[in-house]
Order: C-alpha cells, then structure tokens, then sequence
C-alpha cells in the first residue's frame, strides 16, 4: 500500500515537472518613444518558444467595443525580424497587415516603428505630452498564440514625466503583463502625467476594490479631486441597480482619460477600465456635462463586458464582428447612462425631459426605425460604428442608431414594468446579471427574453420581443409618459415645416460646393424620406437659388423665408443640378418631431399618483 502511494506521488510530481517545462513563455514586448515629437514609438517583440513552421506575426483590423474595422496594420513601418543575436530573418509581408517568417530560430525578435497621432478610444496617440494606447492599434501579435502570456516593458517614462494608466497587472517598475492576447487588447494604456483621485468600494462578499480616476488635463488635483467625489457619487447609483459591483481583476477599476481640445470625443468600455477621451478645454467648470460619458461607460463593466452577448464571445481582430444584441448592450447601457445621473442628482427634471424626447423621436421619427427592428440595425454597427469608408451613404433613410433605438425600447419596458407589474428596469437588469453576466455565460436574445419571463411571465416576453426587438411595433410613449406625469406633443404644430435640407457635409463630398457660397444653398447628403423637401424631389447635388423668388445664399436665407409660414403654404423653389436648372414646390407640413414637458409646465395638474410614479423611476436608489 506505502509503495503504491509513493509510485503515485512519483508520477505526480513528474507530471508536473514536465507541464512546468512545457509550459509556454511569456512573449515580450518592449515600447520605447525616442521621437515622440513626431508621433512614433519603437516596439520590439521577443517571441520565446516560436512555433513550428511559418511564423505569422499581424496587426488587428479592428478593436473589442468597435465593430466595424479599421486597418491599424496601415500605421507600422520599418517591419523587421532578427534572432536573439541580431541576424536579420527573411520575413514577407503576405497581406496588408500581416507578416510572414517562413525560416526562424526557436526565439524570434520582431521590431517595427509605429505612428499614432489619433487620441480616441480606438487609436494610438504619442506626442511628448502622452502615449495614449489602444491596444489593438499598438501591438502586433502571434498568429495562433492567443492562450500565451504576455508581457509588456513600457520604456522613456522617466525622460517624459509619465505614469502608467492601465487594468494591465503591474509586475515590477515599468513592467506589465496579461494572462493572454484577449485580455490584453481590452487594456488600454496611457503614459501620462496624469492626476489621480482613488477610493474603495465594498462589494457584496464585504471586500473592497478601489476606483482609479485619472485624467490627463490642465486641471489641478483639487478639481481632480471634486470630480473624482462626483464620479464616485455616479458609482454608487450604478451598484445599486445591480445590487453589487463586479469582481474587478486584481481588485481595481479604472477610469482612464483624456480631456483636451485636441482629443477626439470618444468612450470606450474595458473589461477593469473605460479610455474616455472628450475634446473639452478642461474638467473645471464643465464636471455635469462630461460625466455622462462616464456613466456610460462604467455601466458597461457589468452590461458588454460581463453580460456578454454570444455574438461577440470571442471578440475576433482580424475582420469585423456583426451583432445583433447591440440594442441591449449600447440601447440599455445609453439609457441607464442619463437616468443615473438623474437619480445621482446631476440632471433635473426639465434637462431630463429632452433626453427622453431624444429617444422618442428616433424611434417614432425616422425612416429606419419604421422599417427595420433594433436587431438589424444592431448588425449595421460593422458600417455605422465609426467606419472608415469615405463614400456617400444613405444613413438618413436606412439607419438610426442601435444606442437611441434601443435606449427607447428600455425607456417604454421600464415603465412597463412599473405600470404593468410593480417592478423595474433594474430588476430586469439585475436578474440578466445574475442570469448570464455574474457567472460569465454569453447570452442569446432568446436567453434575454426568458430572463424577461422570469421577472414578469413568458407570455409578456415573448410578446414584448416579438412586437419590438425583432419586429417593428412601437410602444405608446404617450400613454407611458403620462403615468409619470409627463406629456408627449408635437413641437410647434402651428409652425410650417419644410424638413432637413441636409447642407452638413456628408462623407465623400470634398468637391461638392459649399453653403454660403456665390451659387446658393448646395444640398450636401441626402434627404429625409417622407419629409417636404423630399417629397418635392431635392437630394444631394442640387443647389437652391432662390425660394419664392428670394435669392438663396445659405441656410438663414431659406430658414427666413420659413418665419410666417403654416402647415400647407407652398415654396416655389428654382435650383440647379447637373441636369439644368429646375422648379419645384415645396408644401409645407407640420413638425412630425415631439418634445416632452411635464405636466406642470404643460399646465396640466399632476395626480398624486403620477407624482409617486415620477419619483420612484427617478429618484436615488442607494441606501
């Protein structure tokens, strides 16, 4: 019986020696910024225990939270491949952004110069003031090594006054590292002199993780400071819809942002962190109107990157990832986004109401919503979501956002819920929380309407989805509103309305003639279907000269021409194209788009009722 044990021990402990001296290296990256001036970072890879056969190294063609893609390979040079001595290695570039070693040694070092001058959520920046990184835009990696470990050595940070921002795990000094590719790309990473304010937060299970704020601004601590208490404030009423955070990786969550004029607007969710970028002079003096960014985007620690829809699980870099789920994961997230800062004290009422007017209106108000379900328009994300063609579209007739469509389909299930059940929005949430994100099971929209059954009754959901997730029914915004003393109306229904001309540049009309220019008012991208001024046949590539025999030179001009006008006036209209010069009429509508005001303002008197309803869908929920 002894030796039988000790054979077993014996084969144990060898086993285990063989997996340890089996287990792969970590593969090593190593940044360095000696021209920062000029936007460019030197990266080395170091790739330990290289695979058998030809060695495929690549840059991403699109990032985790962007769904359509955006070619980052366009943005190395300089691709080399040595071995650890040095010697040069024959390496192809055998499509745009990935690279070939047919022959190589057990360890391969790979270097290229990168440039980054784009500080958004989705590219790279470096200049002397920051290294802004997003992952897939920096880093080149090793084709079929996605379970190995990584680790990063980010260099210069003494010569440029920098710290490091990221949910990377820190190992020593300037080293870094990741259990794998995945959870690397979702880390981004800035170098910065940042300022930072912390704090710790108890979870259900009585332990505390801290919350990272920092932000690379001309602001002083004490204003990092305040805006830190606000932001921690927001926090709060996000846990309390879920009744408890997530468990953050090593225990942290960080906001990592950048406030300057030369930023480009942007947030984007991470797994432990979010990069918000927003092109503001500084955080002092405009704190309210920049947290909602940061609503938004810290409600995706628990919905995207926890209640993770299956389409997206895993995240695929090498082309774009189509999803039909973004209403939820963008639609519920954007609406939660507003509503929390309402209930955190941040909105009033009257602020609020525009938001939801805003929602309204781009599910009752435009082409799209009234011909395709929030699914399809979900699955237009790999064109819409920050894509990089540069050619005209049809947006306006044949998209309206997944983010606004699906933020009104959250807007009428909460008071739904309310109305028809005496329960929330939150306890939805939380039951698909508890359901799918807490213990990290993907979900399918079946699975999200089953999670409805459960809270209200099978019937209900499958009704709900049926009328206006995957079809195109509209819920009663009036009737829902009203419950919450809230009215719904026609903006100026006396006024005549003669629709968008479109005179914004659209893409791909460099060589269009501008408004406010000799030739008169140029219709730059299309109209809206339905609207006077389609119906009267102007598009893109006309130019107006004149309304009712008024010379045309910009869009004041024709607006002017609009002050006295009712629902059913005309507008003779000449103006040219290609074609020749034409005539047409316009006849004038009324605005189809509503506003919302409450009953107060509406002069309407609020029941006791309504007002018990109000406050329990707005007021705060931390106790």
């Amino acid at each position: 019986m002894k030796k039988t044990l000790l054979l077993a021990f014996a084969s144990l402990f060898s086993a285990a020696a063989m997996a340890q001296q089996d287990a792969p290296k970590a593969i090593y990256y190593s940044i360095s910024f000696p021209n920062a001036a000029h936007h460019e970072a030197e990266i080395t890879i170091t790739i330990p225990q290289a695979p058998t056969g030809p060695l495929l190294v690549r840059m991403s063609r699109s990032s985790a939270g962007r769904y359509a893609t955006h070619e980052f390979g366009k943005n190395i040079y300089n691709v080399a491949a040595t071995d650890v001595n040095g010697k040069a290695l024959e390496l192809k570039q055998v499509e745009g952004d990935v690279y070939s070693i047919e022959e190589h040694p057990a360890t391969v070092k790979v270097s290229y110069t990168l440039f980054g001058n784009w500080t958004d959520g989705t590219y790279a920046s470096i200049d002397p003031s920051h290294a802004h990184l997003n992952m897939p835009a920096t880093f080149m990696w090793v084709v079929g090594q996605d379970k190995r470990p990584l680790t990063f050595q980010f260099n210069d940070l003494d010569k440029y006054g920098w710290h490091v921002a990221t949910q990377l795990k820190h190992e020593d000094k300037n080293v870094y590292s990741a259990p794998n590719l995945q959870y690397m790309m979702d880390c981004p990473t800035e170098l910065s002199d940042y300022k930072i304010a912390s704090w710790d937060v108890v979870n259900y299970d009585n332990k505390k993780e801290k919350i990272n704020l920092t932000v690379h601004s001309d602001d002083s601590q004490a204003v990092i400071d305040n805006f830190g208490k606000m932001v921690a404030r927001m926090v709060q009423e996000e846990k309390a819809v879920f009744g408890e955070f997530p468990a953050y990786d090593y225990g942290e969550y960080t906001f990592i942002s950048d406030i300057h004029p030369t930023t480009s607007g942007d947030g984007m969710e991470h797994r432990n962190s979010t990069c918000i970028t927003i092109p503001a002079p500084k955080v002092e003096g405009l704190e309210k109107r920049l947290l909602g960014v940061y609503a938004h985007e810290y409600f995706h620690s628990w919905n995207v990157k926890r209640i993770r829809p299956k389409s997206l699980e895993p995240f695929n870099f090498e082309h774009a990832n189509v999803s039909s789920e973004l209403w939820f994961a963008e639609g519920f997230t954007q609406y939660y986004g507003e509503l929390l800062l309402v209930r955190s004290g941040f909105i009033d009422l009257d602020d609020y109401t525009g938001t939801v007017a805003g929602l309204v209106n781009q599910v009752l108000n435009t082409p799209a919503a009234a011909k395709y379900p929030a699914t399809q328009m979900s699955r237009y994300s790999v064109y819409a979501d920050a894509g990089v063609s540069i050619d005209p579209n049809n947006n306006a007739n044949d998209f309206t956002s997944y983010y606004t469509y699906g933020g009104a389909i959250a807007l009428a299930l909460d008071l739904r819920l309310r109305s028809d059940f005496n329960i929330t929005l939150d306890d939805y949430m939380r039951q698909v929380w508890l359901s799918r994100g807490k213990v990290m099971k993907p979900y399918t929209i079946p699975d999200l309407q089953t999670d409805l059954g459960k809270i209200t009754n099978p019937k209900f959901a499958a009704d709900f989805f049926r009328k206006y997730i995957t079809g195109i029914d509209k819920n009663n915004y009036e009737e829902l509103l009203a419950k919450a003393g809230l009215v719904l109306r026609k903006i100026n229904p006396e006024k005549g309305w003669a629709g968008s001309l479109a005179t914004t540049a659209g893409r791909g009309r460099a060589g269009q003639p501008r408004a406010g220019n000799a030739e008169g008012l140029p219709i730059l991208s299309s109209t809206i279907i339905g609207s006077p001024v389609y119906k009267a046949g102007l598009d893109a590539g006309d130019v107006i000269l004149k309304v009712n025999g008024a010379d045309i030179k910009d869009q004041k001009g024709f607006d002017d021409q609009l002050t006295d006008k009712k629902p059913g006036d005309k507008l003779t209209i000449n103006y040219k194209n290609r074609t020749g010069s034409h005539e047409t009429t316009i006849v004038l509508e009324a605005n189809p788009n509503f506003e919302v005001v409450t009953f107060e303002k509406a002069g309407k008197p609020l029941s006791k009722e309504q007002e018990t309803f109000r406050n329990n869908w707005l007021q705060s929920k931390v106790k």
